[in-house]
């Protein structure tokens, strides 16, 4: 059955594309429970970052070519509304990804804020070869992450990035030994200074790194960032870890 799970623990969720059978190619519906997923975890308080997998042998293996074939502007729009929910969410995001990430699984994982992979993982464009333009921002996307060099060998010239050179060319973190699990458990535990600190910190910081990636000057940053960087040090959080952090140093004189 083609489905989206989602699993919440210690306010980290997972959540994972589920149809191994067809390597979690994202139909109509499958990009619908995609969308829900990402709002369920918006909506719940003690999600604080959310991971986004696919369920093996594939991370993603793009858009169901039946659903491209009979696709026009709403159709499409449609199916890329699940990897535009990630890119949306207002959680830190991390793609694990064990697999193939295909055309719109690419969008998928491109979607993410940061991206950890296994031997598995391959990063495919493949929109050229499919006689087909890429679409959902995927060029605007990888341009932003691994420049323009990148980005055309990939989408002009059929380049395929394993986890080796993923890591190499910036489109990901890190490479994780092991199969999915520990995958996907290496990627809960980098979600865990986001799902040990405030929620909201955690989504104003990363509304700031939005806000401050679009500036020219550096004055502005600092104008973007002063706001809520005062709004921080006037909360319990914050005055209950100075204590704490003043009570460990005159322990030790």
């Amino acid at each position: 059955m083609a489905e989206v799970l989602l699993d919440r623990s210690d306010r980290v969720a997972v959540i994972t594309v589920h149809d191994p059978g067809r390597r979690n190619a994202l139909t109509l519906d499958l990009s619908d429970r995609l969308v829900a997923a990402v709002r369920a975890c918006e909506d719940d308080p003690e999600v604080h970052a959310v991971v986004v997998t696919g369920a093996p042998p594939a991370f993603c293996a793009g858009a169901d070519l039946t659903a491209l074939g009979e696709a026009r502007e709403e159709g499409l729009r449609r199916i890329y509304a699940g990897f535009l929910a990630v890119a949306d969410c207002a959680l830190p995001t991390i793609a694990a990804v064990g697999g193939a990430a295909v055309g719109a699984g690419l969008n998928l994982a491109l979607a993410c804020d940061v991206r950890l992979v296994n031997d598995d993982a391959r990063f495919d464009a493949r929109f050229l070869q499919l006689g087909i333009h890429p679409g959902g921002g995927m060029t605007w996307m990888l341009h932003r992450l691994a420049g323009p060099q990148v980005t055309t060998a990939m989408t002009l010239f059929g380049q395929v990035l394993g986890a080796d050179a993923a890591v190499a060319h910036g489109l990901a973190w890190s490479r994780v030994d092991g199969g999915h699990d520990e995958l996907v458990a290496a990627a809960v535990e980098f979600a865990r200074p986001s799902a040990e600190a405030s929620r909201d910190l955690v989504r104003t910081i990363k509304a700031s790194l939005r806000a401050t990636a679009k500036l020219a000057d550096h004055a502005d940053a600092v104008d973007t960032e002063l706001t809520p960087q005062v709004a921080s040090i006037g909360t319990p959080e914050f005055q209950a870890r100075l204590a704490a952090m003043k009570a460990r140093i005159s322990s030790r004189g």
